[in-house]
């Protein structure tokens, strides 16, 4: 037997399961130095850490003769962040101590607390739940704590994190001192270090990520888009890779929420999952998942806590996590048990200096690629109807008179064309991306490129637009050009050349809207705003100044939204007079009382990217 000193009932439901050999998180804990001893255990998502604490704590559940000992209240309290998770813990402790006859409760939230009341009435051995319906229930003396052997803590820095600190210190408070505690966490942050100092004694360490961070069978891909296209970049991608099951990452339940509605629009079988859910709607869409009446899940950081589901093989970031931790819980919902998976981040171009430290901190090597066109979303279409049909079948008696009524009434050909359309009807299409117009770059003591966009046929007659940001703000086309079309409420056909400079940049608009455009941007410009709505976008009646100094009669370059104070670290021409109103030259002294203002919005421009 692979599983060491493994009672025989654990033994028999591992073997019905068909695992051959423990994980290495399970071969830690069932090794001799950790026999019997408090464990502070940091694995990895979906290593197998729940059946890993199930066999760690048989040796105070069971007796000699492999049965679960009988008291008058539980001996085992594993203790999960959320619903799903607990439930999910529940389900495997069940399989596994099947064959010994142990009997469970499971205590979660946004379930019937009078039927969980009943259940812990019954005496049983484990008890798993969650931090705030555990507390209700101890406090309400349901719950009596007074007998228990041992106590887990299944990822323990998530609940640290949503401010269970309280409850899980009551909870363990209320436990005899001779008790075992067992922590397991992907992380082993300073607060959880501070939690095993007062509630364990003489603890085994106990690391089995490895240096593999990064999860050995996820494919990382990291995502350029421009801003305005990273929800038509997560259509593509799902229309490239048609996973089985795919799961979307987005930050916060008012975005999943407008996610999942755009999905649904689009013809995506897509359920969501946030904090607004009802446990009865979780349980729904994840039946939903499982049964493949759908196929792409969106959630938050928190709902997916615990999501096991042995189809998904495509993870998401439409928002970028927050930390290398939070990129590896997400990516490691798929990857799992030797199965293969990729998971992709959709990188604004902005963002990209920040992603790529994300990925050094994870230790995660990820392929950096532009994100599928239409194009190559029909190919892979193309040749994957082509299999489909292709493919041997059975066919009955009724197949085979449709055919021939079809054959009477069609050519082959025509059969076989309505045949793909029909196959084709029922796929969401894929979306048109924003062009990539590469990255604004230039050598060490160059001039700046006057033209990003070449100047084209109905633009004779335009007008020239200022923006200020330039490249020092580290703005480019890409950003751009989805910026003025959301501002200006026009379309990018009604956009000319763009010209950057170092601290402003130009475009050009047809003279016949311009005066609508004005108004437009006059509109959508909030003062203060810390976001692009912040940023001035103005008439440049003297066209661009890149290279040739202010335009004529504008005595000197706007100075911020409505001629506010010049952006911080703005520089300024040396030597000469200085004009009235027009920049003061380093190392003037500045008049008694002037302040250098609060500067551009803190969110008014993208965030500056390396030196050159």
């Amino acid at each position: 037997m692979a599983f060491p000193d493994c009672p025989a009932p654990l033994a028999a439901a591992i073997s019905a399961r068909g695992y051959a050999e423990p994980t290495d998180v399970q071969a830690a804990v069932l090794s001799p130095e950790a026999h019997a001893r408090d464990l502070i255990v940091s694995a990895q998502t979906g290593s197998g850490k729940t059946v890993a604490f199930g066999l760690a704590m048989a040796t105070d559940l069971l007796g000699a003769d492999n049965r679960p000992h009988e008291a008058h209240a539980p001996l085992a309290l594993v203790v999960a962040p959320t619903r799903e998770l607990a439930l999910q813990v529940s389900r495997e402790l069940a399989w596994l101590y099947a064959h010994a006859g142990a009997r469970l409760a499971t205590c979660v939230g946004g379930m019937d607390a009078s039927r969980e009341r009943r259940m812990l009435a019954a005496r049983p051995q484990i008890v798993v739940g969650t931090p705030g319906r555990l507390r209700d229930h101890l406090e309400r003396g349901a719950l009596d704590l007074s007998a228990l052997k041992v106590a887990v803590l299944d990822e323990a820095d998530e609940m640290l994190d949503m401010g269970f600190r309280e409850d899980l210190e009551e909870l363990l408070d209320a436990t005899p001192e001779g008790r075992r505690t067992l922590l397991f966490s992907a992380t082993m942050p300073r607060p959880i270090v501070a939690l095993a100092k007062r509630y364990q004694r003489d603890a085994l360490r106990l690391e089995t990520r490895g240096a593999d961070r990064g999860h050995g069978d996820i494919a990382y891909q990291a995502i350029l888009v421009a801003p305005a296209d990273i929800e038509n970049a997560a259509v593509n991608l799902l229309r490239l890779h048609e996973a089985d099951t795919a799961i979307l990452f987005c930050a916060t339940r008012d975005n999943v929420r407008h996610l999942h509605a755009s999905l649904v629009e689009r013809g995506f079988a897509a359920v969501a999952l946030s904090g607004e859910h009802s446990q009865s709607e979780r349980n729904h869409a994840l039946q939903a998942l499982r049964d493949r009446r759908a196929r792409v899940c969106v959630a938050t950081d928190v709902a997916a806590r615990g999501i096991d589901l042995p189809t998904l093989t495509l993870v998401i970031h439409v928002e970028l996590p927050r930390d290398a931790e939070t990129l590896q819980h997400r990516s490691g919902r798929t990857g799992r048990a030797g199965k293969k998976g990729v998971a992709a981040l959709i990188v604004p171009y902005p963002r990209r200096r920040r992603v790529e430290l994300l990925l050094r901190d994870a230790g995660v090597q990820a392929e950096w690629r532009q994100p599928p066109t239409a194009e190559e979303v029909v190919v892979a279409d193309r040749a994957r109807l082509i299999e489909r049909l292709l493919a041997p079948i059975e066919t009955d008696s009724e197949d085979a008179a449709i055919a021939a009524q079809l054959l009477e009434q069609r050519s082959p050909e025509e059969i076989a064309a309505l045949l793909v359309h029909a196959h084709r009807a029922a796929l969401p299409r894929p979306e048109e991306l924003i062009p990539d117009t590469g990255p604004p770059q230039r050598e060490r003591g160059a001039r700046p490129e006057r033209a990003e966009r070449a100047p084209r046929e109905g633009f004779e007659d335009s007008v020239w637009f200022r923006i200020d940001a330039g490249r020092r703000h580290n703005a480019d086309p890409r950003w751009l050009l989805p910026l003025l079309c959301r501002r200006a409420h026009v379309t990018r056909g009604d956009i000319g050349a763009i010209r950057i400079g170092m601290h402003e940049s130009f475009v050009e608009i047809p003279r016949g809207i311009a005066d609508r455009v004005a108004d437009t941007l006059r509109r959508t410009l909030k003062p203060g705003a810390e976001d692009e709505s912040g940023l001035a976008i103005t008439p440049a009646p003297g066209g661009p100044t890149i290279g040739r100094g202010p335009p004529s009669g504008g005595g000197g370059k706007p100075r911020g939204p409505h001629g506010g104070p010049r952006p911080q670290g703005a520089s300024r021409p040396q030597g000469g007079p200085r004009a009235p109103g027009a920049p003061r030259s380093p190392g003037a002294p500045r008049p008694q009382g002037a302040s250098r203002g609060p500067g551009r919005p803190a969110g008014a421009r993208p965030p500056r990217g390396p030196k050159r």
